[in-house]
């Protein structure tokens, strides 16, 4: 972005947005192989940049270990994901994109957008505290509100709630969502788990629009749920 230091690529704001990121959706460490197939890069280039961010006092690495965002590194890491999600937010109450596919759009505008039109896309969304998937926003000043919800892979029945957040990575999943008619809101109710690892069944829906449905894997560990 104009007037941004040299050394603030796109590289380093991606690293330290996915840094921020895979702590904010609960993993008790970062690796650099975590980085590595999240940002679908090389091991060694993985590597490479951990250090760089390192020694530019973005994050705290032992080696092999954990990667920990600094307050310096934290900060822009908030920065760039409150562009990443207004961003998406505004393409889909404004210009009519779907929610499977902002999330690609996003990742190339947030690292152009100026302050002030972002500024002005928060105003004319009214300040909003969460993109379409759920995701909460940052304010302009770094305060993020995390939602108090549970992956639906860790819940058990006959627990119940509503889901408020649903991992964006995967278009395919949130086009099968969506053509399921589950969204965000949706109330939802845990009724068995199958044995041998088979599909954890769930009603979503509350009557007489309500349906039940074989959840797997992959689909509860990207569902959030807020817990009644």
């Amino acid at each position: 972005m104009f007037g941004m230091p040299k050394w603030r690529s796109s590289s380093v704001e991606d690293y330290l947005k996915v840094i921020y990121a895979l702590r904010e959706r609960g993993a008790d460490t970062v690796t650099t192989s975590a980085l590595a197939g999240r940002l679908g890069v090389s091991l060694s280039s993985a590597s490479g940049m951990v250090r760089k961010l390192a020694d530019l006092g973005l994050v705290e690495h032992a080696r092999y270990g954990d990667i920990t965002l600094t307050e310096a590194g934290r900060r822009i890491a908030l920065e760039v994901l409150r562009r990443h999600r207004l961003i998406e937010l505004y393409l889909v109450t404004h210009l009519d994109y779907a929610w499977d596919e902002v999330h690609d759009e996003a990742e190339q505008l947030e690292h152009t957008v100026s302050n002030t039109l972002l500024d002005r896309i928060a105003a004319k969304l009214g300040h909003p505290l969460v993109d379409p998937h759920g995701d909460p926003i940052p304010t302009a000043d770094g305060t993020i509100a995390i939602p108090d919800a549970h992956r639906l892979s860790q819940l058990d029945p006959p627990a119940s709630g509503r889901i408020v957040r649903v991992v964006d990575l995967d278009p395919e999943l949130l086009r099968y969502l969506a053509a399921e008619q589950i969204s965000l809101g949706d109330q939802i109710t845990l009724l068995e788990r199958k044995p041998f690892g088979g599909p954890l069944m769930v009603r979503v829906g509350e009557p007489p629009n309500e349906a039940t449905h074989g959840f797997g894997h992959v689909l509860t560990d990207a569902i959030f749920v807020e817990v009644d």
